[in-house]
């Protein structure tokens, strides 16, 4: 194979840009775009006249494709991920894969059982400036992690059929998953659903990693600033990821605190920290557009048989997580053992 025949199901928000990248990619060739909506074919015909539409995704099953691209609810990722793994396609889905961890475990057993490459649309992990901000904590110049804070908040977009912490937090899970390159052992949350009955648009989530770092998560459809911000906190240094940020993403502070030596009883006045201020480091770091580099990553994956960076596991594991967070929000904020 010396490129992939790609289709989309799915031609709403998300849909048009996966579209134009993989339109674009020199290595896929996009076949076909489906989706329910009259308006959004029309839109989609117009754009890309050579590309087949469809109203039935299953009618993409005749056209010989080798992967597809599910950018529809997350309410259906399961039905329609599960029915193109069944006809034999590579399989992308947009994030969350699934609403249920058993759903998503099925997913991942089915593409193993044929081959087929499942991968998630966790993009974040493929942004530059994330992927600079691992080589930091990677590379030990932050030092030890103390602990990790993130903040994800804007006004809207309110949804039906979930919640902020199924739309917003599949983010800053799938990052800090990448970040430390483990999985949480605990976690408990609480939230506030303030415009709508039963649907919480505010969260708040504890997480506990092994080597007992704690990492903060927040987000909301609740804010009138947008805000789109990790905090890494190490005993050398301190990291800023600010994605609102139009070219200095990242920071490097080289400031800290060391406690004194430990005192004895008598000398508790001479108990001073030592605290650093030093320079601001601002990396440059090479824009690539995210998007575009997770689209290729999954036609690289087919072509090259290996398994994608955000794989159908990595998205089992940030639902069984959410899971957890959402019997906790629900249940007076219990700490969850997840047991992987």
């Amino acid at each position: 194979m010396s490129e992939v025949k790609v289709g989309i199901i799915g031609y709403g928000y998300w849909g048009p840009n996966l579209t134009r990248n993989f339109y674009e990619i020199p290595s896929a060739s996009l076949v076909a775009i489906a989706d329910s909506s009259d308006d959004r074919l029309k839109q989609a015909a117009s754009k890309y006249p050579h590309v087949t539409v469809k109203h039935d995704y299953r009618e993409l099953f005749e056209l010989g494709l080798d992967a597809v691209v599910v950018a529809t609810p997350p309410l259906t990722h399961y039905r329609i991920a599960k029915d193109c793994l069944e006809h034999n396609l590579h399989v992308l889905v947009e994030k969350p894969i699934t609403l249920k961890s058993e759903d998503a475990k099925a997913l991942v057993e089915l593409a193993d059982s044929r081959g087929l490459t499942l991968m998630v649309g966790h993009t974040f992990v493929y942004n530059s400036a994330v992927r600079a901000l691992k080589n930091y904590i990677d590379s030990g110049e932050l030092g030890e992690i103390y602990y990790l804070d993130t903040a994800r908040l804007n006004l809207g977009l309110f949804q039906r059929d979930s919640n902020v912490l199924w739309d917003l937090a599949p983010h800053d899970i799938s990052i800090l998953l990448y970040l430390l390159g483990k999985k949480p052992v605990s976690i408990s949350a609480q939230g506030t659903a303030s415009v709508f009955k039963g649907i919480h648009d505010v969260a708040y989530l504890n997480m506990t990693f092994p080597n007992n770092v704690p990492a903060y998560i927040h987000v909301s459809w609740l804010d009138p600033c947008k805000v789109r911000r990790i905090t890494v906190v190490g005993s050398k240094k301190m990291a800023v990821y600010n994605d609102i940020e139009a070219e200095h993403k990242i920071k490097i502070y080289d400031k800290g605190v060391d406690a004194p030596p430990p005192y004895t009883d008598g000398d508790f006045g001479e108990f001073q920290c030592s605290y650093r201020s030093g320079d601001i480091t601002i990396p440059n770091i090479r824009f690539a557009e995210p998007l575009r580099q997770e689209c290729q990553h999954f036609v690289d994956s087919i072509l090259n048989h290996t398994v994608p960076v955000s794989s159908g596991t990595d998205g089992l594991e940030v639902v069984r997580i959410i899971e957890a967070a959402q019997y906790s929000m629900l249940n007076g904020q219990t700490q969850e053992v997840l047991k992987w």
